[in-house]
């Protein structure tokens, strides 16, 4: 069995789209888009899902708590779930809320950091995963959010290159899910059914190209 990891944030986790901030709804195994991927891979994988609302690339989060930081959960994680086959990261979208005041370069780095921890800390007992790294769909300033993601548009729209950059300096492949998937104007953050799926089947042919 082939292990695939997913590990991300709120929308790996499939938090719906939000009307307020008590408005905490998770879309089903099957509709988020780590288990359509998975659906669309077949038999022969185990799907490890690792999304956390709020978390961040690296960075501690003064209000929802160290954490989010995703590179100090990394570690145990990849510890706990050895052998892989395959880590996607879609990381960066909470880096743009205006509290990090953050350039698309910082968040870029980030997830360079990641990719790097990762080549890292694999131990000598198995073989390096192949890594995916995921640009996220664009977050724009809208509805109850938009205070939390004030001039996030903007710098969203410059991250894939940057992260392109990244993954290519560390050997990952790389998707620009923005190519696939819009955020809900809900919240402008989170993703609608239809669009995870869009997400999940994409993903599910780039996870192909690198076990083919």
């Amino acid at each position: 069995m082939k292990r695939i990891l997913c590990y991300g944030d709120s929308n790996t986790w499939g938090n719906a789209p939000m009307k307020s901030i008590d408005d905490v709804r998770r879309w089903g195994p099957d509709e988020r888009w780590p288990g359509v991927m998975a659906q669309a891979l077949g038999s022969g994988w185990t799907l490890i899902e690792e999304g956390l609302p709020g978390r961040t690339t690296v960075h501690d989060d003064p209000i929802e708590g160290v954490h989010m930081n995703g590179k100090t959960y990394l570690q145990p994680c990849l510890e706990s779930h050895w052998p892989l086959d395959i880590i996607t990261i879609m990381l960066g979208t909470n880096d743009l809320k205006a509290k990090f005041s953050l350039n698309p370069t910082d968040i870029a780095l980030g997830v360079g950091a990641l990719l790097l921890a990762i080549r890292r800390v694999t131990p000598p007992w198995t073989k390096a995963p192949k890594l995916l790294l995921i640009c996220p769909p664009a977050a724009t300033s809208a509805g109850w959010l938009a205070p939390l993601f004030d001039g996030a548009e903007h710098k969203a729209r410059e991250m894939a290159p940057l992260y392109k950059w990244q993954a290519d300096r560390y050997g990952a492949a790389f998707f620009d899910a923005g190519t696939v998937a819009n955020v809900s104007p809900v919240d402008g953050v989170h993703l609608e059914i239809d669009q995870h799926r869009a997400l999940g089947l994409a993903i599910a042919g780039e996870v192909k190209k690198l076990t083919d």
